[in-house]
């Protein structure tokens, strides 16, 4: 762990940074999984939605 050591003997503990690497554009598996998750998740949401309102009114 790396430590530093201030004036007057204290100690300071910095946490251990992770390796940095660059993000790779999805597949077209993966796009097709993004637009069914979106539509499924906004589907939840406007059926939410409703029936929110229905229980309102």
């Amino acid at each position: 762990m790396p430590y530093t050591e201030e004036e007057g003997g204290r100690l300071n503990n910095f946490a251990q940074e992770p390796k940095v690497y660059q993000a790779e554009a999805p597949d077209q598996k993966q796009q097709t999984l993004y637009i069914i998750l979106g539509s499924l998740a906004a589907t939840l949401i406007i059926g939410l939605v409703f029936v929110a309102f229905s229980v309102s009114t």
